[in-house]
């Protein structure tokens, strides 16, 4: 790991680094839609570029986002460093779970999951291996519920879970509500 990223990792914990580095996303957006994903974060963590339909406007929504892999799909993190609110990302994903991402240079289509139970857990300790600061976050969002997302590559039979059943409606259980995790 690099020092550069080290230090980033540290200074994630604090409450300065996430107000400075909001400043710094409506840059961090357009670079990286500019390289197709190729750099987003300064190339400090592995990032992506995602564009949702904005569930009010209708019109497209992109924001860079930290993301690890899991098999073929993308799991991202609405922690909005840690605000009390949830990112409109989310939102967004929540009324459309189709959206596509932009990473290493490559657009795909993809299709939100809202992770639950056994699956979330699983995929928080991976985002919090990449990312420690994940758990202050949760501190600061003041018991807001931290939605994780699984991107799910749409190909042309429809979305596929690692265990080969069928991707969800996205929003976290059959009936369509926004159901806790």
């Amino acid at each position: 790991m690099s020092v550069l990223r080290s230090v980033t990792r540290r200074a994630g914990r604090h409450r300065w680094f996430g107000t400075a580095v909001r400043l710094l996303v409506p840059a961090d957006r357009v670079l990286g839609r500019l390289t197709r994903g190729r750099v987003v974060a300064l190339g400090l963590v592995p990032s992506l570029v995602i564009t949702t339909t904005g569930r009010k406007s209708g019109q497209p929504r992109s924001n860079p986002l930290l993301y690890v892999p899991d098999g073929d799909a993308y799991v991202v993190v609405g922690s909005n460093w840690g605000q009390p609110h949830q990112p409109a990302w989310s939102l967004n994903l929540l009324a459309e779970p189709r959206a596509e991402v932009d990473v290493a240079g490559r657009r795909i289509p993809v299709r939100a999951e809202v992770a639950a139970g056994t699956e979330r857990d699983r995929l928080w300790r991976l985002l919090v291996a990449e990312w420690p600061a994940y758990e202050v976050y949760v501190e600061r969002a003041g018991g807001r519920e931290i939605r994780i997302f699984r991107l799910v590559p749409a190909g042309p039979g429809g979305t596929r879970r690692r265990d080969g059943s069928g991707g969800s409606d996205g929003r976290g259980g059959s009936d369509g509500h926004d159901h806790p995790i």
